[in-house]
């Protein structure tokens, strides 16, 4: 070979392996960028789930590892081999997408937390009624009218109402006092007054006492009060240390947690986080019971003292089983339903075999003993109450065996693997006063323990009577007079969970 070729040669061989070298400098820089990346993600991953705060030392500990051992994976892929490495790279992409997916949630997990907690206040949804062949369509409208008030129940809202009509019309508005709501209604029907001042979950009460007064009215303008209420306040980890009381109040129907109004579900669980112990006691809607602080001793159905605030409903129970409460969950109890379908079903106890009605939402055959119900199951027999021989008291009791079947299966391993799908239902029905950290130190606390509950149920019973009521005034309505056994059983019950003690080995305690 010549000199000549020779040369030719070696230049396209210095050429080769500059682009050899060039392609697998390009190559390395690419790895390094992998591994950077996963690093930056890993530790934003690590910070969330840290934030969160709900997962056990150990568990954050083995976060910790399986993140360091991915990290490891792709570093020895792009840094020890020589070759090109492309198996580690794709590695590192998928480690970075999933990684990042998984901060995404585990960050959207405690914003939903701090949706849910924090409910110490209340929305009352205050309203102007005109007659419905009044010409006025809005406030101006309405401006030299007669506005019909009353101050008796929820004065400092219809004060608050007034001032707020007044600055929105720039001047004062001609007022008359009226004796009750019920007067109200029945004043501006008959003339009396041009227009109502009142609160929006007193039209139960109204189209009760007038008959038509909802078909017969129209709105023409809301505002809504914001009220503050104090329950004290604990520490994160006292849940998980001392006996606590939580009333769980909702309905059937759709609407805002935050605002006043009637409660169709009044259950009481009183929580011992020492000896494991789950008492669940319900008490019929209509049972017929002393609000404090509002009915001036006399006695109304306990379903009204959600008109007067989740606090009046609190202090009513509390006064009824000798006890304290000072934490509310309020929820929306057809939408939480769907919860159960997020659990892949629940195992509820019934205590009798029946048919639901179509009324109730779905036609089911229940079966005496356990029935396995999907979502929509679940809500009718939660719902029935025609077919029922007992009526509400047996409805009162389906709910509870409902959510007692609910907290048994979020009280599982189903919590870990479905907390954030369980917490997103949650967000949209749920309102409560217990903090996020109290949140927090509960769920760290069952990740921790792994504990099996055990979980009672008991319902206070009465007999039906029609008799005065202190939202009603003159008319008689049903109500459950309270049978003094039963809750003088009810408030033993409540001792034995607080003093340490360990309930019956019996599904139901009545």
């Amino acid at each position: 070979m010549s000199k000549k070729s020779r040369s030719a040669s070696a230049a396209g061989r210095r050429i080769k392996n500059t682009g050899r070298y060039a392609e697998r400098s390009e190559h390395n820089r690419f790895g390094m960028f992998c591994i950077i990346l996963q690093t930056v993600i890993s530790l934003a991953f690590m910070g969330v789930v840290v934030l969160l705060d709900i997962l056990p030392m150990r568990y954050l500990a083995m976060v910790g590892l399986i993140l360091f051992f991915l990290w490891c994976i792709t570093f020895m892929s792009q840094m020890v081999r020589k070759k090109k490495g492309l198996l580690g790279k794709a590695f590192s992409l998928l480690m970075v997408c999933v990684l990042s997916f998984g901060t995404y949630y585990v960050a959207r997990t405690n914003n939903v937390l701090a949706l849910i907690t924090g409910g110490n206040y209340q929305i009352n949804r205050m309203v102007v009624a005109v007659r419905s062949d009044d010409s006025a369509e809005v406030l101006e409208d309405a401006m030299d009218y007669s506005f019909g008030v009353q101050f008796e129940r929820g004065g400092d809202n219809m004060q608050a109402a007034v001032a707020d009509i007044q600055d929105e019309l720039g001047t004062e508005i001609n007022t008359v006092e009226c004796d009750s709501v019920q007067a109200q209604a029945q004043n501006l029907l008959d003339g009396e007054v041009d227009a109502i001042i009142y609160n929006e979950a007193y039209t139960e009460l109204m189209d009760s006492a007038v008959n038509g007064y909802s078909n017969d009215i129209r709105i023409i303008y809301e505002m809504s009060i914001r009220v503050e209420l104090d329950f004290g306040s604990s520490s994160g980890s006292s849940l998980t240390k001392e006996p606590f009381t939580v009333y769980i109040s909702g309905n059937d129907e759709y609407g805002e947690m935050s605002e006043a109004g009637r409660s169709d579900v009044n259950i009481m669980a009183v929580v011992n986080p020492k000896t494991h112990q789950i008492l669940l006691v319900t008490t019929p809607r209509d049972y017929y019971v002393e609000i404090p602080g509002h009915s001036e001793g006399q006695k109304d159905k306990l379903t009204h003292a959600g008109l007067y605030g989740i606090d009046a409903s609190m202090a009513t129970l509390s006064q009824l089983y000798e006890t304290d409460i000072n934490y509310f969950v309020r929820l929306n109890f057809t939408s939480l339903i769907d919860i159960v379908d997020i659990l892949g079903g629940v195992d509820v106890y019934s205590e009798l075999a029946f048919t639901t009605g179509e009324e109730s939402g779905a036609i089911v055959e229940v079966q005496e003993g356990y029935n396995h119900f999907d979502g929509e199951q679940a809500l009718a027999f939660s719902r029935e109450r025609h077919n029922l021989a007992d009526g509400d008291n047996q409805r009162g009791k389906n709910q509870q065996a409902v959510i007692t079947a609910m907290l048994k299966k979020v009280l599982s391993p189903t919590l870990l693997l479905k907390a954030n799908s369980i917490l997103n239902q949650i967000s949209q029905d749920v309102q409560t006063n217990v903090s996020q950290s109290q949140i927090n130190s509960l769920i760290r606390y069952q990740l921790n323990t792994n504990t099996k509950w055990n979980i009672k149920s008991v319902a206070a019973e009465g007999t039906g009577a029609q008799d005065y009521c202190y939202s009603s005034g003159s008319e008689l309505l049903y109500v459950t007079v309270p049978d003094e056994t039963s809750v003088n059983k009810i408030i033993d019950l409540v001792n034995v969970v607080e003093e340490g003690g360990t309930l019956p080995d019996t599904e139901k305690l009545n």
